[in-house]
């Protein structure tokens, strides 16, 4: 207990002074689909935390009400996986621009507001990610997300598409801090040593960090690795299309542990409506979070590492830079038996009895056996005789003892 307040002490020290921190950018990620950075709005929800600053313009662009199925529900089999589990008692945090819990089927959403503008999200951005997350089932609704029964919990890190380092690792932190069993982070930064404690510190807590492995755009010219995707213990999602390969937008230099659909798919969008063709990693790392919620409600034993390692060896298998194990199978993830894992959690063999336990046979004493068998024949003959005198004896008195005699037969 004592090391585990001290790290919470170091680590919080380490990340909770953004002035450290200043011109180090750390930016929601933004793709073809996705709305552009505006400045946030600061109208505050009812429940949350932070303070509203002055207002300002908040337009998260234009949704629709009329969607229909998103080919990546049907790709990952989601209905099959919903016979087994929907992810129910388990939490997960969504580290992004806050979320609009005004939504239908976000309504159950706790939001905490790290930015002083409100936990409005006034980019859909975060309200994407969480509805592919854990949007709720609405009867007459195509659109649910991967796992509809978890929690979810909205921590709000930037008002305008980017932000500094400092307030993504206190993000990372709180959520940790309040119990998330999943840290969904679809943001891109430049590796920072306060972003690598809050991970660490996360990690440590047991909570699966799921990360964006960042968007290839024009004007970034050669990528570089995405943090903390990047970072060792991290779960790093790169982008796929229908067909299942890696989409050209995917940075293939971060690391990447597995693919998840992250183009022209649909999800949940501020306003009360929904958004179609998504596309970037932003939205391949809810889906990935959305599994893992999947295989911890399922196998609530396994700790973070085994839970990220389940997710990699049941993957579809990739091929290329940037595909990693390939294509994320929440079937497989939730319901394979893994053999070293049976391994690891076989319960402990009881422990031997003790030497003096049981007490040794004494040695076969031979003479007394031969004994014993030549006394047990004598008495079978004596009984034998006795047998036969009880028989012969009155037969030889009625003939007074006079031998027998044969007929001659004719």
């Amino acid at each position: 207990m004592i090391g585990r307040m001290l790290v919470t002490v170091l680590v919080l020290a380490a990340i909770a002074a953004p002035p450290a921190v200043a011109g180090v950018e750390a930016r929601a990620e933004t793709g073809p689909g996705a709305a552009p950075a505006v400045k946030a709005g600061t109208t505050r929800t009812a429940g949350t935390t932070g303070t509203a600053a002055a207002p300002v313009r908040c337009n998260p662009g234009r949704g629709t009400t009329s969607i229909g199925e998103s080919w990546a529900q049907r790709r990952l089999s989601l209905p099959e996986v919903w016979e087994l589990t929907k992810g129910a008692g388990v939490t997960v945090a969504v580290v992004d621009s806050g979320v609009d819990t005004r939504h239908p089927q976000l309504r159950r959403t706790r939001s905490i507001d790290l930015t002083a503008t409100g936990a409005r999200d006034c980019l859909g951005h975060g309200t994407a990610v969480a509805g592919i997350i854990a949007a709720a089932e609405i009867k007459g609704v195509p659109f649910t997300g991967v796992a509809p029964h978890a929690k979810l919990i909205s921590v709000k890190q930037t008002s305008d598409g980017t932000g500094d380092v400092g307030r993504l690792a206190l993000a990372i932190v709180r959520a940790a801090e309040l119990g998330a069993d999943v840290i969904n982070v679809s943001v891109e930064a430049r590796d920072h040593a306060d972003l690598r404690n809050a991970v660490n510190y996360a990690l440590a807590m047991d909570a699966v960090v799921v990360a964006a492995a960042g968007n290839v755009q024009k004007e970034d010219g050669t990528p570089g690795p995405a943090y903390p995707a990047a970072y060792e213990g991290v779960l790093s999602v790169g982008a796929a299309g229908p067909d299942g390969a890696r989409a050209d937008s995917s940075n293939a230099v971060t690391p990447v542990s597995v693919l998840a659909p992250g183009k022209g798919v649909t999800s949940t969008w501020a306003g009360r409506a929904y958004r179609e063709n998504l596309e970037g990693t932003s939205f391949a790392a809810p889906y990935v979070a959305g599994v893992v919620a999947l295989v911890r409600a399922r196998h609530p034993g396994l700790d973070n590492v085994r839970v990220r390692r389940r997710v990699e060896l049941t993957a579809n298998g990739g091929a290329g830079a940037g595909t990693g194990a390939g294509m994320v199978n929440p079937l497989l993830a939730v319901s394979a038996i893994l053999p070293s894992e049976q391994v690891a959690l076989a319960p402990r063999q009881a422990a031997p009895l003790p030497g003096n336990a049981v007490r040794p046979q004494p040695p076969e004493d031979s003479r007394a056996i031969s004994i014993s068998l030549w006394v047990a024949l004598g008495a079978l003959a004596a009984g034998v005789l006795v047998t036969v005198a009880g028989i012969a004896v009155p037969m030889g008195r009625r003939r007074g003892w006079r031998p027998g005699s044969a007929e001659n037969q004719t």
